[in-house]
């Protein structure tokens, strides 16, 4: 489900113009909050799921969360107006918001420190990657069946797959899984007695005091802890500029390159080759990095190694937009603007997936609140920052338009460098806390 979550965000996009025509909508802000409502919906799942997951359970709330995500594609579907597709999107959003935090802390639960910057990285392939390949298919499903057939499909292939995660799925919060055998243990020895560790702590609590504690925990975090708020910051403002740059690329090849709207998803291409040697590369030397700097650090880990070569990968990230912006401006051949994006993608994901390992590493049993955090805040700057898009880009073109971002991004490149050199101390001087 993190593959088709993600995917169902951008799936509609080259589409949105039959949807345009079927609604009689002129609005060109209107048309793109169709497609980044549904990123908000991220933005507010994860505050709710996220920390009940660590009370009830990891594979419950999954459930619940993959079969409102499912269930709403059929409101997309059969909406009669926008207004009522924006909304669906946006509850469609929400339920889809579940597999991708909830996914960090599953990772919290099954790998050690030494395998977290591999697992992470192959789990941040779909949420980054599906909203590349979604234009892709949607592209050709619009332009032979229709738009709402983007839905219908998305409600076949996600309906399958839960039901497949609810048959094979099985429970990894070890909090919840030493309760129920607790519970058991009550049962078999007539011992109602019987308490787990973590029962322990919050037995004076009341369930409504735990479940409202749960829910803040998201926020609390990142008001609590200038580190991790800074590293979300930036995150999400690179994750804003992904969704950006999805506002520019259809209309581009379309309208300036000719292309036919069931091509125009091969644009997208050049972000996920560049996600693809992105993942390669971290995959490979993430967790190669840390133990090779736990070592030199006489044996003792610090979650700050996470951040080592993030500085690198962050240079990548203006650099496509002085390349794409310009050639694009320029109109050159249209290979070069997408090539252009090739760094972005690659650059995208070499801060991305050490950046929510940091989050993980940091927050132990929390794993699950504190992705939940760093996902509403990037999710929001995904759903808001493409609308001013078509405005900038009509006052600035695409070559200074893209320019502007670029040297923003690029004043940013130091922000884990320096978390990185002096994260560790600011991190003891002010713990972060989040029980």
């Amino acid at each position: 489900m993190p593959q088709f979550s993600p995917l169902a965000s951008s799936i509609p996009a080259p589409g949105i113009e039959y949807a345009d025509e079927t609604f009689h909508v002129t609005s060109t802000i209107l048309s793109a909050l169709a497609i980044s409502i549904f990123v908000l919906g991220f933005s507010i799942g994860p505050l709710v799921f996220s920390p009940l997951s660590e009370i009830y359970g990891r594979q419950p709330i999954l459930n619940c969360a993959n079969f409102f995500f499912t269930v709403f594609q059929i409101g997309c579907a059969l909406s009669p107006n926008m207004a009522s597709l924006i909304v669906f999107r946006l509850l469609a959003g929400i339920g889809g918001s579940a597999c991708l935090t909830i996914g960090g802390g599953i990772i919290s639960d099954l790998f050690p420190l030494q395998q977290r910057g591999k697992a992470n990285a192959m789990f941040t392939l779909g949420p980054l990657f599906g909203p590349v390949v979604g234009p892709l298919i949607g592209g050709f499903i619009a332009q032979r069946a229709g738009w709402r057939w983007v839905f219908w499909v998305l409600l076949i292939a996600c309906g399958v797959v839960s039901v497949i995660n609810i048959v094979t799925g099985r429970e990894t919060n070890p909090s919840v899984l030493l309760r129920r055998k607790t519970r058991r243990l009550q049962r078999e020895q007539e011992r109602p007695d019987l308490r787990s560790v973590y029962e322990l702590k919050d037995e004076t609590a009341s369930p409504f005091f735990l479940i409202i504690q749960s829910i803040n925990r998201p926020v609390r975090m990142l008001a609590r802890s200038p580190i991790l708020f800074f590293l979300a910051l930036y995150l999400s403002f690179v994750f804003g500029l992904l969704y950006l740059l999805f506002t520019t690329i259809t209309s581009l090849f379309i309208n300036d390159y000719g292309w036919p709207i069931e091509l125009c998803g091969l644009a997208y291409l050049g972000i996920g080759l560049g996600f693809m040697l992105g993942i390669t590369v971290v995959a490979k030397t993430s967790d190669k990095t840390v133990i090779h700097l736990t070592k030199a650090n006489q044996g003792v880990f610090e979650p700050e190694m996470r951040l080592a070569s993030c500085l690198y990968f962050a240079l990548f990230i203006p650099i496509s937009f002085f390349w794409y912006g310009w050639s694009a401006d320029k109109h050159v051949h249209w290979i070069v603007p997408i090539i252009g994006l090739l760094p972005f993608g690659f650059g995208m994901m070499g801060i991305y997936a050490p950046i929510q390992t940091y989050f993980i590493d940091v927050s132990g049993q929390y794993a699950a609140s504190a992705v939940a955090g760093l996902t509403a805040m990037r999710c929001l700057f995904g759903a808001f920052l493409p609308l001013a898009g078509p405005s900038m880009y009509d006052r600035l073109g695409l070559g200074w338009g893209n320019s502007l971002l670029g040297f923003v991004a690029l004043g940013l490149t130091p922000v884990p460098a320096l978390i990185y050199r002096y994260g560790g101390a600011l991190r003891r001087k002010h713990p972060i806390k989040l029980g």
